[in-house]
């Protein structure tokens, strides 16, 4: 999968700018603020409907305009075409159209256009709560698997509705607890579905990361993920029955998938507390390329990778090394962003590889 062109209005800090892209490597180096990661973000919104960074689309619209649009054109496998618009105007629902074709729900349009971005934003992984990981999971499953997609909605509209009736109960002790019983059955059926694609997600990724955490880090240590769950050695259903009083006291769930978590590790330890700072920004990265790799497997072609300011976060062996990685013909179309040109071009200058550098400033662009 390629993408040939992609034309923002309005769109950030973008008034009306068209990028034609190389097949291979593009880059777009300028000052912080020019615009770089603005570009990269808009691709993303063609693949997932909503922005890596800010959730709210409103405030993704150039100041003083009412609308922006996002029009890509793809490339696939057979060479035929396809056309991507999102549109979002003020005070107006979201639009987004494959082929002209008006989506009714955005998560059909979720995996045909799959990528992998890696950003500084990243460390929330590290950093954040347990939320930001089950996030990352479940976003990479939904990629290939429309039915897991369709589950995790489900079963958080289950889990609303139960809280909002542990809460009533609370209140109203004459209420019978019946009545909690049938959402404790549906949250127990689709939970223990969720729980059993994670496991099964996690068997086959990890030797992924860290065959290529090794590379990254020339073989220095071994990186991990180790997957903690209330239910990974008990039955749900016997687990939210057992809970009953604990949740009515406390009016919500405190059992479920939805308090899962991901414990990411160097050679057994947990990174967030003896990992260097080296360390974990070659893990995130090493995540991501392992995300790639298994999306491209499951997925039979190439998904476009997005690496944004990765230059400044490491050294420069370690630099050379993911480029080395990436430049090779499996990775398919990667957009890349950095401060300084001569830095890039230093990199790549022993690589031939197809490259596209565009120069960005205010907005504006210079190929």
């Amino acid at each position: 999968m390629q993408l040939n062109k992609l034309q923002l209005i309005n769109f950030k800090n973008y008034t009306e700018s068209i990028f034609n892209f190389s097949k291979r490597i593009n880059i777009f180096v300028g000052d912080n603020g020019a615009g770089k990661t603005n570009i990269l973000d808009a691709i993303y919104y063609n693949s997932f409907c909503k922005s890596y960074f800010n959730p709210i689309d409103s405030q993704n619209i150039r100041h003083d305009e009412e609308f922006f649009s996002i029009k890509g054109i793809y490339t696939n496998g057979n060479e035929s075409k396809d056309e991507i618009l999102v549109a979002v105007k003020r005070n107006d629902r979201k639009r987004v159209k494959l082929n002209s074709k008006e989506y009714s729900r955005f998560a059909d349009h979720i995996g045909l256009f799959p990528l992998v971005m890696i950003s500084p934003s990243d460390t929330n992984m590290i950093y954040g709560g347990s939320e930001d990981r089950r996030k990352y999971i479940d976003g990479v499953i939904s990629q290939f698997d429309h039915h897991y997609l369709d589950t995790l909605l489900n079963y958080n509209k289950v889990l609303q509705h139960r809280n909002a009736l542990l809460k009533a109960l609370s209140l109203n002790r004459s209420m019978e607890r019946t009545t909690i019983e049938i959402w404790d059955e549906k949250m127990c059926f689709l939970g223990s579905q969720i729980h059993e694609k994670r496991k099964a997600f996690l068997e086959e990724f990890i030797p992924i990361i860290s065959h290529y955490y090794q590379f990254i880090s020339n073989e220095k240590e071994t990186a991990g993920i180790e997957y903690r769950s209330q239910i990974n050695d008990a039955k749900f259903c016997d687990l939210l029955s057992d809970t009953f009083q604990k949740d009515l006291a406390l009016r919500h769930s405190s059992i479920g998938i939805h308090r899962d978590d991901l414990i990411f590790t160097i050679d057994g330890f947990p990174l967030r507390k003896y990992g260097s700072q080296g360390q974990q920004k070659s893990f995130l990265i090493a995540l991501k390329i392992a995300q790639f790799e298994y999306t491209k497997q499951k997925k039979g072609f190439k998904p476009l990778l997005l690496l944004d300011d990765v230059f400044d976060k490491l050294d420069y062996k370690r630099v050379e090394q993911l480029m080395k990685l990436v430049s090779r013909n499996e990775f398919g179309q990667i957009f890349v962003t950095d401060t300084n040109k001569e830095r890039v071009e230093r990199v790549f200058k022993d690589i031939e590889v197809n490259l596209s550098i565009f120069n960005i400033e205010n907005g504006g662009i210079n190929e």
